[in-house]
Order: structure tokens, then sequence, then C-alpha cells
């Protein structure tokens, strides 16, 4: 039996100790806000936040997230209201089909949290995800708009 707190609740899960927590976190917990992407950790559709971290979630076993702080996509707004980098994706149209965004926004929260004021180099070193769409320009500008924010 695993326990996990996510988004500041426990749960327990009766899994593998070797099942990724992205499977845990989506069929277990019922969040689907985190994505299946590559299963490689190279796309970062799954990145969540592990004790502040931003991890790709399909390569880190759930034993391995025991006793530790997760925090989803669902998790990142307070009362309903949207995170600074959430509702600057939103004011600068960065979703197109909106599938790699929830992993974008949990990486981007991350280096915000390390680094308020990044420049474009600390953006390109630390946001690898991957957009099939190609909003990295709308990317950028959003995550120089929530630094401002």
């Amino acid at each position: 039996m695993a326990r996990l707190t996510i988004n500041g609740k426990s749960h327990e899960f009766d899994v593998d100790p070797t099942t990724p927590l992205l499977w845990a976190i989506r069929e277990q917990a019922g969040l689907t806000g985190t994505k299946y992407g590559c299963g490689i950790a190279q796309c970062g559709a799954c990145t969540v936040h592990i004790d502040g971290q931003a991890v790709r979630s399909c390569s880190v076993p759930v034993s391995a997230a025991e006793g530790k702080k997760i925090t989803t996509i669902e998790g990142i707004a307070t009362n309903d209201v949207l995170s600074k980098v959430q509702k600057a994706w939103l004011d600068h149209d960065v979703p197109q089909c909106g599938y790699c965004q929830p992993g974008m926004i949990m990486a981007v929260t991350a280096l915000l949290k390390e680094k308020p004021k990044p420049s474009d180099a600390d953006i390109d070193g630390a946001i690898t995800n991957i957009c099939r769409c190609g909003t990295f320009q709308q990317v950028r500008e959003a995550i120089h708009a929530a630094a401002k924010a």
C-alpha cells in the first residue's frame, strides 16, 4: 500500500511500488490534468512537482514519491484563483491543442520559484517540454509576463 500526498490530500494506493507516479495520479487519484506523452521523460507532458521540484512523473516510481509533497496542475490555483503562470498563459493565448500545457505550466512554475526573473537563457535551459503545436514564442512571452506579475 503506497501513501502519497497529492495537492495537500493524503491518498492510499494499492499499486506495485514500481508503478510510475503518473499512473497513480491519473488512474488511482483521478487527476487527469497530468498527461501521458512519451513515457520516457522527454516531452514533459507529465510534469508535476515533488517537494517543489519539477519532475517527469512517467519516470518516477510511486515508491520514490512516498512521504513527499506532490503537486499537480490541479493543485496550483488557490481558492479557485489562477496562479500568475496560468493567468499569463491565458493572457498570451499560449494553448493551441492544450495537451502539453499542464506539464509546461508546472515546469514554468518551478522555474519562477527558483529564478523569479529568468533570462531567455534561463528559460531555454529549464523549459525543455515539447509543444507539438509550436507555441514556444507565446510560452516565452507568458513566462516573462508572469515574472513581472
